[in-house]
């Protein structure tokens, strides 16, 4: 019994140390003006090899097509689409998003304080900011969420090499994301109408894409994918009336207890 906790003391520890030492070696990278992790829109990974045949991991260059892509979407942004909009034309076009999957509006406009989405990555102006967010386990869940750090925990370095979008448009586009704020507060219009969750949600899906059914307007549901993709990847424009779902499951309801 003495052996196993000791073991397990000791293995405990020896994670905790790993953990610290690769925290510390992704932070040096980034000093370095290398990749600390994950790969950016726009951005391609290259290995190169020292004298002994080592590789040396962590830089990037420009994926041509991709950067290209990210051009347009700030040009489109700040001269007025929606990034519902240009998530559309590009789905209609068949240009591949992140990941290999379809564009949705989240990936462009993402969360500016957190500096997740194409329109809020500065690393598009030459500017890469590593540990701004940390990563946790919730315990209910079992899900990996995201907290926001302290700034002062930041780890900030200049990549001018990098750069795709020049200053003006990104304070164009910055411009239009602070006009669109609720007013007296920091909080984008696009979050403020977000719906409460129902008895329904998350519990419906589209019977042509698979996609989740979710709140379209105050009193309907619809297909996610067909409004937030475009028909390139669903055309299911139906709605369902709230009001008769709720009606249609109560009876339903009153039916098997009268039975």
């Amino acid at each position: 019994e003495m052996h196993i906790g000791l073991e397990g003391t000791m293995n405990a520890l020896f994670i905790k140390d790993l953990a610290i030492k690769t925290h510390r070696g992704l932070k040096g990278r980034s000093l370095a003006g290398k990749s600390a992790g994950g790969k950016a829109y726009g951005y391609r990974n290259i290995v190169h090899y020292d004298a002994s045949g080592e590789p040396i991991r962590g830089d990037r260059k420009f994926d041509p097509a991709e950067a290209e892509v990210v051009r347009r979407i700030f040009t489109d942004y700040a001269t007025g689409l929606s990034p519902r909009k240009i998530a559309e034309a590009l789905n209609d076009e068949g240009i591949t998003g992140p990941a290999g999957r379809g564009w949705g509006t989240s990936t462009l406009h993402g969360n500016r304080e957190r500096g997740t989405g194409i329109l809020n990555n500065e690393l598009y102006i030459g500017r890469q900011i590593w540990n701004r967010l940390a990563y946790v386990k919730d315990p209910d869940t079992g899900k990996r969420v995201s907290r926001l750090n302290p700034e002062a925990d930041w780890v900030i370095t200049e990549v001018p090499e990098l750069r795709i979008i020049e200053d003006d448009l990104w304070d164009a586009v910055r411009a239009r994301q602070g006009a669109m704020k609720i007013k007296n507060t920091n909080v984008p219009v696009f979050w403020d109408p977000r719906r409460p969750k129902t008895l329904f949600s998350g519990l419906m899906a589209c019977v042509e894409c698979g996609g989740g059914f979710s709140k379209i307007n105050k009193h309907s549901f619809g297909c996610s994918t067909a409004r937030n993709k475009g028909k390139a990847y669903c055309t299911n424009m139906a709605m369902i009336c709230q009001a008769e779902l709720e009606a249609l499951v109560l009876k339903v309801l009153q039916d098997n207890l009268m039975d």
